[in-house]
């Protein structure tokens, strides 16, 4: 019994020697002022560098003395460890500055509707004699182009003749007289050619105001008709035919200028702020690119033609070279300079109804809303969102996998 009790204090003995030196150890690295921990293993504590006993991973070291962080606020415990991507990638800042900006612009030629005119009759009639046989004939100012018997002029020549006869030194009716015809439509040469001969003229000449191609007046150009029952204007017939009964006042041809026409050049929505009134044009038609038209925008029409997104602006020009109506061109214009604060093409990532850039923030980048303005094929000018103290990402690109790309765009 008393071997058993020596037994007891003699462990008794031992457990405590052996805390004694674990509280010396410990006070021993605590003292000490490098102490080395792991990483993953904190409660691993030495006094001298090596590998954990834990894991094998090299022991850093830790700072003996703790330091006090102070202005930590909510939202910086709750920020995101990926809100902004840190990255090494090139940057630049927005340039304050005068940038031109060429546009190029597609288009077709079509006639110049100012320079185009109409025959028609003054008086009711039957079209004895017809020299206008086919669509797109042309004609000249002054060229008789049909003639017509008129009771209305018969009449009127009649009672001319009568006051030349019978009441000569009546100028004042002779005058009226002579003014009703030429209202009428009567030619001032065919009118005195009744007056020396003293008979009236059945038929009676009706002349052309304007030069140019012919165009029926019925002529249809609208070519989403039913196409089985289509055939192209240039094969179709004239509808006015000798022999026909007019009425007064009737349209009977449209005369185009083919000498004058403008191209529509069609200017797309990024190009629209730049394209102004005044501006230097290169028109280059397709069927010779080497023949290039001078000129300058003479108008931009302030609506949409059907359901494009395209303004149309035109460009007068002399059509010396007879270019098809309805043929394709290619035009260069010259803009004036647009002062404002620019940004490479490559920093701004459009986001459909918004864009985004990159604003670099410490060692990262956050993405940022922006608005834009004019488009350039490598510039691009900021309405709002940066300012010329901003560094941004040159390339958009590389970061749109970011937390930060993502809150933008949800925004």
């Amino acid at each position: 019994m008393k071997k058993f009790l020596l037994l007891i204090v003699f462990c008794l003995l031992l457990i405590l020697s052996a805390c004694n030196n674990k509280q010396n150890n410990k006070s021993e690295i605590a003292s000490s002022k490098d102490l080395y921990t792991c990483a993953m293993h904190p409660q691993v504590l030495e006094h001298h560098p090596g590998n954990c006993p834990i894991c094998g991973m090299k022991l850093i070291k830790k700072n003996a003395k703790p330091v006090a962080v102070t202005n930590i606020e909510l939202e910086t415990l709750l920020q995101p460890t990926n809100e902004y991507v840190v990255a090494s990638l090139p940057v630049t800042t927005p340039q304050q500055g005068n940038v031109n900006i060429p546009v190029k612009a597609h288009g077709t030629i079509e006639s110049d509707t100012r320079e185009s005119g109409i025959i028609s009759t003054n008086v009711s009639g039957r079209i004895e004699k017809l020299y206008l046989r086919y669509r797109y004939q042309k004609v000249e100012a002054g060229q008789k182009v049909m003639e017509i018997y008129s009771p209305e002029l018969l009449t009127a020549q009649e009672n001319l003749i009568f006051l030349l006869k019978r009441d000569a030194e009546n100028t004042s009716f002779i005058t009226a007289a002579r003014q009703k015809l030429l209202l009428l439509g009567m030619s001032e040469t065919d009118l005195n050619k009744v007056t020396r001969s003293g008979k009236p003229s059945y038929s009676v000449g009706i002349y052309s105001h304007y030069s140019g191609h012919v165009h029926d007046a019925g002529m249809k150009h609208d070519l989403n008709e039913n196409e089985s029952n289509y055939t192209a204007p240039v094969t179709q017939e004239l509808s006015v035919k000798e022999g026909m009964y007019v009425t007064k006042g009737q349209t009977l041809f449209m005369i185009m200028n083919h000498h004058k026409a403008w191209a529509a050049l069609q200017i797309f929505p990024n190009d629209q702020p730049a394209v102004k009134k005044g501006d230097a044009v290169e028109i280059i038609p397709e069927t010779d690119t080497n023949a290039v038209i001078k000129g300058e925008i003479d108008f931009i029409e302030p609506f949409f033609r059907g359901n494009n997104k395209t303004l149309t602006a035109r460009v007068n020009f002399h059509n010396m070279e007879m270019l098809a109506v309805g043929s394709h061109v290619t035009a260069n214009i010259y803009t004036a300079g647009k002062e404002g604060l620019w940004i490479p093409q490559t920093a701004v990532l459009s986001l459909g109804m918004s864009d985004a850039a990159f604003i670099k923030s410490g060692d990262g980048f956050m993405a940022h809303k922006i608005l834009t303005g004019i488009r350039t094929s490598n510039k691009v000018q900021i309405l709002s969102g940066l300012t010329l103290t901003d560094t941004i990402a040159v390339n958009a690109q590389y970061l749109v996998d970011s937390e930060s790309f993502i809150q933008t765009v949800s925004k």
